[in-house]
């Protein structure tokens, strides 16, 4: 079993630092060309290997927060990868199976992290904190999806939108993994509720700013 752990997690490190890269690289870049399709593929892949190793993990030594940020991963990145495919939903083309599966799988995760959240603020516990932050993210954005499938979105361009806020959140789960293994080697000291919400306070002034860029109502 031991054995079995270390080669899912060594395929989860690297799916990982796949992520980090790549991502990095999709965010510095020219967006939309045939090179940022490209890199956006190694990144959609080096993502849900490591989101779906999160699961094995979190099955081989229980850990029920790993195997919801594993869900929250898949989530993320896999419907910003559908919602390229899905951009002509808007003229009539319904979602997939795969599209409510991801959806739905988002909805009852982000139920369970909400739950923990209080749980944790009750006991006082402020890491709670962190719980609830993810749980509003995700369920925030199913609700988006709800709205976009039965189409009662008022963006002409939703699937671009939420390309860019799924893909850079995916991007922002890979770096908050990061920071979290690593920060014990930062320079200075900070309380663990800080190192998990740093990446989302970071970067969350950016997608408000790309989304309403290329915002088409």
């Amino acid at each position: 079993m031991d054995i079995l752990f270390k080669i899912v997690l060594s395929f989860h490190i690297l799916g990982g630092l796949t992520g980090l890269t790549t991502g990095a690289i999709n965010l510095i870049r020219k967006k939309g060309d045939k090179n940022h399709r490209a890199v956006g593929k190694i990144f959609t892949y080096g993502m849900l290997t490591a989101g779906g190793s999160s699961l094995l993990l979190s099955a081989l030594h229980p850990n029920y927060f790993l195997f919801n940020v594993g869900v929250f991963t898949i989530y993320l990145v896999g419907t910003g990868k559908r919602y390229i495919h899905a951009k002509m939903m808007g003229k009539g083309v319904k979602p997939a199976l795969i599209d409510w599966a991801l959806t739905i799988g988002m909805m009852l995760s982000g139920l369970v992290l909400a739950g923990f959240g209080v749980y944790h603020l009750i006991g006082g516990n402020m890491f709670g904190i962190v719980f609830i932050v993810f749980a509003f993210v995700g369920l925030r954005a199913v609700k988006d999806d709800f709205d976009n499938y039965s189409g009662k979105s008022k963006e002409k361009n939703f699937w671009l939108l939420a390309h860019i806020l799924r893909m850079t959140a995916g991007y922002i789960a890979a770096t908050t993994a990061f920071l979290v293994v690593n920060y014990k080697h930062l320079p200075i000291e900070l309380p663990s509720v800080v190192v998990w919400l740093l990446p989302t306070i970071i970067f969350t002034p950016l997608i408000i700013r790309w989304t309403r860029k290329h915002q088409v109502q």
